[in-house]
């Protein structure tokens, strides 16, 4: 997996500061049919955040996906919304999900493309 796009931002809380950082992530998936079997490369999402206190990492909350879709245009635009949002890890799949459920059928286009040429 590598990071190919990271956008990060921080909050200051009474309880201390939190750090949070959103990364598109970039892998292979293979996906396979009775007869045949073609690697797509494939975009994810990261969701991170850290917790400080007086400026010691205290916690911290990761939670992420790893093949959302193979069109890196896609992913761009969930992660902004996730940045733009400012949604937390613990949320990240909640509201991704919908969008994630729809862009599984662009690995299945992705898959007969490169079959049928």
């Amino acid at each position: 997996m590598i990071i190919v796009e990271s956008l990060s931002r921080s909050e200051i809380k009474e309880e201390g500061m939190y750090i949070y950082s959103y990364r598109m992530t970039k892998g292979n998936i293979t996906l396979s049919t009775e007869d045949s079997s073609i690697e797509v490369q494939s975009y994810g999402i990261e969701v991170e955040r850290q917790d400080l206190l007086n400026g010691v990492v205290v916690n911290i909350e990761r939670d992420s996906l790893k093949s959302i879709s193979p069109q890196r245009h896609k992913v761009h635009n969930l992660l902004r919304v996730l940045y733009e949002g400012k949604v937390s890890p613990i949320h990240f799949i909640d509201i991704i999900g919908e969008h994630v459920d729809s862009y599984i059928e662009d690995f299945e286009d992705n898959f007969y493309s490169i079959a049928t040429n």
